[in-house]
């Protein structure tokens, strides 16, 4: 019996060794693959990461009232500095050039803004629907169905509004008279 003791001991102790070894190389390889996911990172996915930050920020500057009123103010020098160039050509091409480049590059951030705001939004709407008891799963994701298909559900759901409205069942025209009847009598008239 004595002789197991010890060479349980120095069991122990190699399987704690190999234990830690076996940790060292799994975190090893962890890093590794982290590394090689990073490299494969498509260079696309890289620029439409920076885009996307890009035009979040712009957006959140260039729509603030202190950008609105530098425009505001470079328009006005403009316009000032107009007798001193004898309203030439040149004088007039510099505000033609400067207004169309910000336009042009603006649309682009503008477009990457509105899209992001209205695939949230969807995707908000989408989970309601999904989770509402009684509500049609149809209607997760519309944005992706063919024109020919939303004209058909808008045919649909204006069959169903005239329905409604045929047999009394409209509840926003009740709801809009109630409010109107409290409102008035609250003013008292």
């Amino acid at each position: 019996m004595q002789l197991r003791s010890p060479l349980r001991g120095t069991y122990k102790r190699c399987h704690r060794l190999a234990c830690s070894r076996h940790n060292i190389m799994a975190i090893a390889t962890q890093k590794e693959k982290r590394k090689q996911q990073e490299e494969s990172r498509d260079f696309f996915c890289v620029v439409s990461d920076a885009f996307r930050l890009f035009a979040r920020r712009s957006s959140m500057v260039l729509g603030s009232a202190w950008v609105f009123g530098i425009a505001i103010l470079i328009i006005v020098i403009w316009g000032v500095t107009g007798p001193a160039f004898h309203y030439s050509n040149t004088w007039q091409l510099i505000i033609n050039t400067g207004t169309t480049i910000v336009t042009f590059l603006m649309v682009f951030l503008i477009q990457n803004t509105q899209n992001r705001d209205a695939k949230a939004a969807h995707l908000k709407l989408d989970e309601i629907i999904r989770a509402l008891k009684g509500a049609r799963n149809e209607l997760i994701d519309l944005e992706k169905l063919a024109d020919k298909d939303l004209t058909s559900l808008e045919k649909q759901f204006e069959r169903v509004r005239k329905k409604a409205e045929r047999n009394g069942n409209n509840a926003g025209d009740m709801r809009r008279a109630d409010r109107t009847e409290r409102a008035s009598k609250g003013k008292g008239i």
